[in-house]
């Protein structure tokens, strides 16, 4: 039985937060963040609503695997990306410390986005390499070796903060 709009819109307000998180971390861009939680959430709507192969099992999951394939697919269509501007928009502070927020995202900015999505669902999502691997489409053995060498990559910009940027 497919699940109710009440129940969609339940799970979306709870679920945005993290899924916000999880998109600026690998875009590292506030209003692409934004952008791609939206497209992940109305993905997840047509899905929750279709009668036909029933519900989403696992509907976190799925939400998470959804907004991982859209990014790794936005990154291949560099084209359509927003030019910048002069004038930064205001943003709203969410707490930490800013130099580490900035350093960690310029630092997950020079990754290819399959690692740097390899390196958040890991490390900042806390993702199984099992899980992380059914997300991306690819071998647990795949996710590894782009664990170890995003890894490698990550120490020569950062160095010995490595690990304390990796417990935020």
């Amino acid at each position: 039985m497919p699940r109710t709009q009440e129940e969609f819109e339940e799970f979306a307000v709870a679920r945005t937060p993290q899924l916000y998180r999880a998109a600026w971390l690998m875009c590292g861009d506030a209003h692409r963040a934004e952008d791609l939680v939206q497209e992940t959430l109305a993905k997840v709507y047509v899905r929750w609503h279709r009668r036909l192969g029933g519900p989403i099992e696992h509907p976190v999951a799925y939400a998470h695997t959804t907004l991982t394939r859209t990014y790794i697919s936005a990154q291949r269509r560099r084209s359509n990306h927003e030019t910048p501007t002069e004038t930064l928009p205001e943003r709203i502070e969410q707490g930490g410390d800013a130099a580490t927020s900035l350093a960690l995202r310029d630092a997950l900015a020079q990754l290819a986005p399959m690692d740097r999505a390899v390196l958040v669902l890991r490390y900042l999502e806390d993702v199984s390499v099992a899980d992380t691997a059914d997300a991306l489409g690819v071998s647990p053995g795949a996710v590894r070796n782009r664990t170890l060498r995003a890894l490698e990559r990550l120490r020569a910009v950062l160095g010995p903060s490595l690990r304390d940027l990796l417990e935020i």
